[in-house]
């Protein structure tokens, strides 16, 4: 095999674009192997020439490669080559302080894709986790082009916080074009079993600004967006089972013959009959929008009630109604 010989005395120097300057005495350095016995490169011969042939300039990456650039550089000043630019940036840990790791549920990309995270919240997570600009906390990828520099790279590892992430991901969601997320929510309905039809995704469109001003990932938005394209019956879950059977068919019962009367099919208009109805009966709108939403959700939980009759349309409100009853 071939070593290179390491010096004995004095020092090596890096002026790092993100650590500063980092110094290690040559004495520690040692006299590693290039070539192998059988003719073969070591990865620390291999990687210095590829990024010499391919003229890179800059080499940015964990701090936990500090030491073999210092390994590395060796190999340059015996080429006498000149070295790139070093940018040793800090690890991500997990939120106890340890390394991040896949006990942490650190895993590829693909997994927080189908954990149901946009990707322009995970660059903006991601970004923000060691480099800041400032105080701000939401920077669009456009925007990280334009202001992104080595300078403000913190030096300290940074904690993954999958919190935060969520409350990121839900801004985004939030800011997202409706028909993408429609596109989004398509396959994750599929996998739940839910066969959607153009009446279905012409549902989920007209409904999906209120959809995802409640939801954080793309999971939460498809299971809460499943009920719009539901075949009927709709299947109740206990709690709305539990709801209709404490009174809530009858409350509907009595609603459903004076919605049948309306002829203006608007979210206003509905309210304002459910308004009607429940103070001639000395109720709150609660009372009545209760048995209403889990008739038409088969939950408990929905965008607002009078919206989703109007997206659903008349015809399908009042058949979930008298499905329920």
């Amino acid at each position: 095999m071939i070593r290179i010989k390491a010096p004995l005395e004095g020092e090596t120097v890096i002026e790092d674009k993100v650590q500063g300057t980092v110094t290690v005495k040559n004495s520690e350095l040692d006299d590693m192997i290039l070539l192998r016995s059988d003719g073969t490169p070591t990865y620390m011969l291999a990687v210095v020439v590829d990024d010499h042939d391919m003229g890179v300039t800059q080499i940015i990456r964990g701090d936990d490669h500090l030491t073999n650039s210092f390994r590395q550089l060796m190999i340059y000043n015996a080429m006498g080559w000149q070295a790139p630019a070093f940018a040793h940036i800090p690890l991500i840990h997990g939120a106890d302080g340890a390394k991040l790791s896949k006990r942490h549920g650190a895993l590829g990309v693909q997994e927080y894709e189908k954990m149901g995270y946009l990707p322009e919240a995970v660059r903006n997570y991601l970004l923000r986790l060691g480099w800041s600009h400032g105080d701000d906390e939401i920077i669009s990828t456009d925007q990280a082009i334009g202001w992104f520099d080595l300078d403000a790279v913190g030096k300290s590892p940074s904690r993954f916080d999958f919190t935060k992430l969520e409350n990121l991901n839900g801004h985004y969601l939030r800011e997202a074009d409706d028909r993408r997320l429609v596109e989004l929510v398509l396959p994750r309905l599929a996998d739940m079993g839910i066969t959607v039809d153009e009446i279905g995704k012409a549902r989920l469109a007209r409904g999906m600004a209120g959809l995802k001003a409640r939801a954080k990932t793309l999971v939460e938005l498809a299971e809460s967006a499943a009920f719009y394209t539901l075949k009927r019956p709709l299947a109740l879950d206990p709690k709305a089972k539990d709801l209709l059977d404490k009174g809530g068919r009858d409350i509907l019962g009595n609603l459903v013959p004076r919605l049948e009367q309306l002829s203006d099919w608007n979210q206003s208009a509905i309210e304002q009959l459910c308004r009607e109805v429940a103070e001639s009966q000395g109720q709150k709108l609660g009372g009545i929008a209760q048995p209403l939403r889990a008739a038409l959700s088969g939950k408990t939980v929905s965008p607002g009630v009078f919206e989703v009759m109007e997206i659903l349309d008349k015809e399908e409100s009042l058949s979930r109604l008298k499905d329920a009853c």
